[in-house]
């Protein structure tokens, strides 16, 4: 990264000339909104929202990105402007990237059927940033997602981090810092007295008997807030997951498999599979529960892979 302040100054206005420039033109949607990727997107989350399926299926708003992603072949659209300025970026040293957010804004509902065009801004550039990741940039797109008659379904922007790496830390051994703490409240905090107790609590609602996780104030299914509560026979198999390898986090040693694990009960919940090598997880697998504990105070429901 370049250092001296007037130097950083003029390279940050250089950056700011991008504001406002196109990243991509006339985007057209690789394929049509369609029922196979909706029912995909919706057995990977769980998400059973009979407004997802039927004859008058919409496609959940959050899939709104979808269908603009250019898959491997990546996007043919993409704008020289685009392009000047993250080689600028790559020169100043700023190789790394890391997507920080998004936030989307949904205006017009997208049916199986619907043919979508897109358009992207480069909406903003940062100042010079320095975060745990390294010093850099955060770079903002705003992409108006349009039916092919022109009108708006939606606006997703997406935020990344250009930066260059931190440099490694000393050799000197520091203290291992602790695992962040889970935000316990009103509407958790009994499933974290169960786990204190080494106990996986499930919500059941009980005016309709639905099972539910994680732990709500309402049931999702007939919206009544009368619950009571059954324990996990603590077996389930592993439904996705992902390897983590990059960024690392303080107090986590990658890579690690995390997991969206359904249980036995059919609910589903997301932590780390255990007692076997991460590369060795695979979507089927049998799980175990068992309840890690990683410091004096912190204790966590984690899953044993099973092998034959």
């Amino acid at each position: 990264m370049t250092a001296e302040p007037e130097v950083r100054e003029e390279f940050g206005a250089r950056l700011k000339a991008y504001e406002g420039r196109a990243a991509a033109v006339a985007g057209i949607g690789r394929d049509p909104v369609n029922a196979p990727m909706i029912r995909h997107w919706c057995e990977a989350l769980g998400d059973t929202n009979p407004a997802y399926a039927g004859s008058d299926a919409i496609a959940p708003p959050t899939m709104l990105q979808v269908w603009t992603m250019g898959g491997l072949s990546g996007h043919a659209e993409r704008t020289a402007a685009w392009g000047e300025l993250l080689a600028l970026l790559d020169a100043a040293g700023c190789t790394s990237v890391v997507a920080t957010d998004c936030e989307q804004e949904y205006v017009r509902p997208l049916r199986p059927g619907d043919e979508i065009t897109f358009d992207t801004v480069i909406e903003s550039v940062s100042e010079r940033k320095t975060t745990r990741l390294g010093t850099g940039h955060f770079v903002t797109t705003r992409t108006d997602i349009r039916l092919t008659d022109g009108t708006l379904a939606g606006t997703h922007r997406f935020r990344i981090l250009k930066y260059a790496p931190a440099r490694e830390p000393s050799s000197r051994p520091e203290p291992r810092e602790r695992r962040p703490r889970p935000v316990v409240n009103r509407d958790n905090a009994g499933f974290w007295e169960g786990v204190r107790q080494h106990r996986l609590l499930i919500q059941r609602c009980t005016a309709c008997g639905t099972l539910r996780h994680p732990w709500l104030p309402g049931c999702t299914a007939c919206g009544s807030p009368d619950w009571d509560t059954v324990e996990a026979s603590g077996e389930g198999t592993v439904h996705s997951y992902v390897v983590m390898h990059h960024p690392p986090f303080p107090a986590f040693d990658p890579p690690y498999a995390v997991a969206l694990v359904e249980l036995a009960e059919g609910v589903r919940i997301v932590s780390n599979v255990v007692g076997v090598p991460y590369d060795n997880v695979r979507i089927g697998m049998p799980v175990r529960l068992v309840f890690q504990s990683y410091d004096e105070e912190l204790v966590l429901p984690v899953f044993q892979g099973v092998t034959a």
